[in-house]
């Protein structure tokens, strides 16, 4: 049986780190843009949440809704 090393421990923790940090942040942006399925199927594949967070929102989802408020609030202070 083979021990593992110090590196090895590092690096592991290292990964499940980046992989924790990745959900919260990019899985949670794929969600609120409604790309439900890029989020569930980006649990095994994790590449697909960076697609799901570069790709434009879907019409009426959180993502896009909170955008439309932000520009209407940002207009509104201008045009003052």
């Amino acid at each position: 049986m083979q021990r593992s090393t110090k590196v090895e421990w590092f690096l592991g923790f290292l990964l499940l780190s980046f992989y924790i940090t990745c959900i919260f942040t990019v899985c949670m942006l794929t969600f609120q843009k409604g790309h439900v399925v890029l989020g569930i199927v980006g649990i095994f594949f994790p590449f697909l949440w960076l697609i799901g967070a570069i790709l434009p929102a879907k019409e009426g989802s959180r993502y896009e809704v909170s955008q439309q408020i932000a520009q209407q609030r940002q207009v509104e202070q201008y045009t003052r």
